[in-house]
């Protein structure tokens, strides 16, 4: 669906290469500027295959061209620019200063290449005192935007996955860089698209900060047993597996509770019969429903409840994820190739085109196409010598 956008990608990690991996995975051809060691997130986990990178690195790099390259040597901007020149996005994660340092800035590339979309990416934005202090997604999403300390009951201690923030950055970056795009189709200008962790965080939790904006107080953040309401909480099921449940709190939905429980009697008991003694009795009611569901499997819990028309879902591990077959059914992994032929399984692009099949390209190695792209900017075989005799390119 992109076919024919040139894309140029300087950054590393995460969010950065995840906008334009998107985008490549909806048929962009991306071209992807590494360090001459490469991409520091290749290896960052152990490898599924001898000679391969992270299955994290495959995920937002597939399909891409990579090329090596020293950009603090002049030789290698120039390259840099002539790429730019022929793009019609540059995305970068790289910090602002160091991009102002070697003129590859928004305010100095924008006036060479009015069409051009430049997609700033950052941990806190382009201004104020933080914009170019370093970031990863657990520093600038889970922490600094609130999203991590919303999460954490009072007596609790902050916990948080990896790439949550970073991928929710990359499709707030992608989703601002197909809208200019789109505008540039009406003013036949690019734009500077600028995208940062913390404002990303600051929307996903949008929930708690309106509320806060707006009344000076928020949901409050308890212990799962000190609850004062049943509503949207969670249970333990029999072999240590969870679910959770998200009842209206009308008294239907929690008849069809009690009775996926086991206990249809406490329909009629005084301490759990309407919304206010249930508020009362919360931790007697947490206690009594974890008692009884944590003896009954969560597929058999899950069937009850769904005759019930109760809203539920089960509390998965990615192992379990992998397997599940309603997961597959929406679309959420799709099937590509590695370098050796063998196909595997990896997570979908986040938006599924019915009628548009995407086939995602091999994982580059590092600087795999670095000649062959030199060759497409007019560098003959021993200009490429030359630079790499030099350590401009890998």
């Amino acid at each position: 669906m992109l076919s024919g956008y040139r894309i140029v990608e300087l950054g590393s990690y995460i969010a950065g290469p995840a906008t334009a991996g998107m985008m490549c995975d909806w048929g962009a051809q991306v071209i992807k500027i590494e360090p001459l060691t490469g991409d520091p997130i290749r290896w960052l986990r152990p490898a599924a295959h001898e000679g391969g990178s992270s299955p994290n690195f495959e995920f937002d790099n597939r399909g891409k061209r990579s090329i090596t390259l020293d950009v603090r040597q002049a030789a290698a901007r120039e390259i840099i620019g002539k790429l730019v020149a022929q793009a019609d996005v540059f995305v970068t994660n790289l910090r602002p200063g160091i991009l102002a340092k070697y003129g590859l800035d928004y305010a100095t590339l924008a006036p060479l290449h009015p069409r051009l979309v430049y997609t700033s990416v950052t941990g806190f934005g382009l201004e104020g005192p933080a914009a170019d202090v370093p970031a990863f997604d657990v520093t600038a999403f889970w922490g600094r935007s609130g999203m991590g300390g919303q999460a954490t009951p009072p007596e609790g201690t902050p916990s948080w996955r990896p790439g949550i923030g970073d991928h929710t950055c990359a499709l707030t970056a992608c989703l601002g860089t197909m809208t200019a795009l789109l505008d540039r189709t009406r003013t036949g200008r690019g734009r500077l698209v600028e995208a940062s962790l913390l404002r990303a965080g600051a929307y996903a939790g949008g929930y708690d900060l309106a509320e806060q904006l707006r009344r000076g107080e928020t949901y409050p953040r308890t212990e799962r047993a000190k609850e004062n309401t049943r509503t949207s909480q969670i249970y333990p099921a029999a072999g240590g597996e969870w679910f959770s449940i998200s009842p209206n709190e009308l008294l239907p939905d929690w008849e069809n509770i009690y009775i996926a429980a086991g206990r249809p009697e406490l329909i009629e008991d005084p301490r759990f019969a309407t919304l206010e003694a249930r508020n009362q009795n919360a931790l007697a009611l947490t206690n009594e429903l974890d008692r009884l569901f944590s003896q009954i499997p969560r597929d058999e819990i899950g069937r009850r409840l769904t005759v019930g028309k109760v809203v539920w879902g089960p509390i998965q591990t990615s192992e379990e994820v992998v397997q599940d077959e309603v997961a597959a059914i929406a679309g959420c992994f799709i099937e590509v190739e590695d370098r050796r032929g063998a196909p595997f399984r990896a997570p979908a692009p986040p938006i599924r085109f019915p009628g548009e099949t995407f086939h995602p390209g091999l994982v580059p190695e590092v600087g795999e196409h670095t000649d062959q792209i030199l060759a497409e900017l007019g560098y003959d075989a021993a200009a490429i010598s030359d630079l790499r005799a030099a350590q401009a390119i890998g």
